[in-house]
């Protein structure tokens, strides 16, 4: 808030921002605003269940200019807000965060759509702002950088915690990324360690640009290392010299962190971890070890972190070796070594993902998902709700069948068994249809767009109305539009597509084994709570595998 003029002016449709005001904050004649805020939501704050997010409270407010939320999480379509000031003109594009396994899955529909100018549209440096996962922990949980489009010129990738302030060129692309990361250390990994930084970003009327880091000087200081006892040349039954070994290491750090603040005033106790490789030595308790540094560091119970080197097994043991890995299978049951933390949707992924352990009615993928709405958002019907759909579909199949089939337990086994088996087809299908992403020439990947393009008829631009706000249509990527002044009254935008319009192969056909006499019996029993529900005899409906189909 503030009485100094803001030096911007906004080209574009504002009816695309989520406020009820009409217009940015800094326009609106009844605040003084000084500095504009635009922000997306991150996956702390995503409008699920309610569809509100933190920023709707800001928002509602009028104190920050809230945009990137997508109303249509299957069919996104993002409309850049186009600021200028002075000769530079900015297109900034917003896409707030969206459950990364559904984003992908709506990447590879190709179902994510940029509106851009047509006039003049070279002019324009664009720039992305998202909060996504950007490692990849899993095929399909986090969004590639091949996914988006080389029109664009700088992306600001949010959520990912390791601060990579300085620019970096994209694998696949022209354009350049930064990642901040997290402003304050949340977790006691490697990626946190790293000094934190927020940027500076200046661009000029030439669409030159540049990041100048800012040190974040009140953040609390994390230092972490890692030795391995090993190489220590220290005796495994001296279990003294090895803690007092440890606690040297620590009074370093300590000394080293302490030596980088100087003399600020009122330092911040700083947050320590040393992760011992302890092959072959006995660990200590780490909270008895964190009594000696409790007025020293801010984290002493959690100042050691014990791990083992893993143990690859040979194909062939003689009979030395394999008394030996008995040992160590021994000391290991004495010594076991700390459980890692795993999320529980994980553990059920992978259990469901064994041949012996797939479900013969529900999907694999829509379970996952709805014990993700439980654990993660907190949904309390996401699995009921589940479960009541599959057993809905499934009985709209058996419906549309013959009765007097439908009495026999080996067709209805059949039936169900195939169309678990297709959805599951679809669901590897969808993984394995993204292209791989491949190191190209700066060329090639500036006409990449171009060659994969089906060739389409142009259309003959309308003539727009005069007003305020831009006219929207849709054009080929590759059409070059004559440079002409931007200005509210004759902007006009297109639709570019992220992705080809590739059409995908149709799914094979599957066959299904004939089970054992066990399973037959669970799925008749099934079956029987089945065609005992009420809605079992409504008739079947247009569409009873709707829910699992792509569209």
């Amino acid at each position: 808030m503030g009485d100094r003029a803001v030096n911007i002016e906004i080209l574009s449709d504002q009816s695309h921002l989520h406020t009820r005001f009409g217009c940015v904050n800094f326009e609106d004649p009844n605040y003084n605003i000084e500095i504009p805020v635009f922000s997306i939501h991150g996956n702390h704050d995503d409008p699920a269940g309610e569809g509100l997010a933190a920023l709707d409270i800001l928002s509602v407010a009028n104190l920050v200019n809230y945009f990137g939320k997508s109303d249509n999480i299957d069919d996104v379509t993002v409309y850049p807000i186009l600021l200028r000031k002075g000769q530079t003109k900015i297109a900034l594009y917003g896409l707030g965060n969206i459950r990364d396994e559904r984003l992908y899955r709506t990447f590879q529909q190709k179902k994510v759509k940029l509106m851009r100018p047509i006039e003049d549209r070279d002019s324009w440096w664009n720039l992305l702002v998202l909060h996504q996962n950007r490692a990849a922990h899993s095929p399909k949980n986090h969004i590639h950088e091949c996914m988006l489009d080389n029109f664009l010129d700088f992306v600001l990738w949010g959520h990912e915690h390791e601060c990579l302030i300085d620019p970096q060129v994209s694998a696949i692309g022209k354009y350049y990324i930064t990642q901040p990361g997290s402003s304050v250390a949340t977790s006691l990994s490697e990626g946190e360690s790293k000094k934190k930084h927020v940027g500076l970003l200046k661009v000029d009327s030439t669409q030159s640009f540049k990041v100048v880091p800012i040190p974040l000087d009140t953040v609390r200081p994390f230092l972490m290392q890692a030795v391995e006892l090993a190489t220590a040349d220290l005796d495994p039954n001296d279990e003294e010299a090895v803690i007092e070994y440890l606690v040297n290491e620590v009074n370093a750090m300590i000394a080293k962190v302490e030596d980088e603040q100087g003399d600020r005033p009122n330092p911040m106790k700083p947050l320590i971890r040393l992760k011992v490789e302890y092959t072959g030595y006995a660990p200590c308790n780490p909270q008895r070890f964190g009594q000696r540094f409790v007025d020293r560091v801010a984290n002493p119970n959690e100042i050691l972190l014990f791990h083992r080197k893993r143990v690859q097994a040979a194909p062939k043991r003689s009979k030395e070796s394999t008394d030996q890995l008995e040992k160590d299978l021994l000391m290991r049951a004495l010594r076991p070594d700390p459980i890692d933390t795993v999320k529980i949707e994980d553990l059920i992924s992978s259990f469901l993902n064994e041949p012996k352990s797939t479900l013969e009615i529900f999907p694999e993928a829509e379970m996952n998902d709805a014990l993700h709405l439980y654990v993660e958002k907190d949904e309390k019907h996401a699995i009921t709700n589940f479960v009541n759909e599959s057993l809905k579909s499934t009985r709209d199949i058996l419906g549309k069948e013959d009765p007097a089939k439908i009495a026999q337990s080996e067709f209805i086994q059949q039936l169900v068994a195939e169309q678990t088996a297709q959805l599951r087809f679809r669901k590897k299908e969808e993984e394995d249809s993204l292209p791989k992403p491949s190191l190209q020439d700066s060329d090639d990947d500036a006409n990449r767009d171009e060659d994969d393009a089906p060739k389409k008829p142009k259309r003959k631009a309308a003539t727009p109305k005069k007003s305020k706000t831009t006219p929207l249509k849709t054009i080929k990527s590759e059409t070059k539009s004559t440079p002409a002044k931007a200005s509210k009254a004759n902007l006009k935008m297109d639709v570019e597509e992220i992705q080809d319009d590739d059409e995908e192969d149709s799914p094979k056909s599957v066959k299904v084994k004939k089970e054992p006499e066990a399973k037959k019996k669970r799925i008749t029993s099934i079956l029987d709570f089945v065609g005992d529900s009420p809605s079992a005899s409504s008739g079947p409906s247009d569409n009873p595998v709707s829910k699992y189909k792509r569209k």
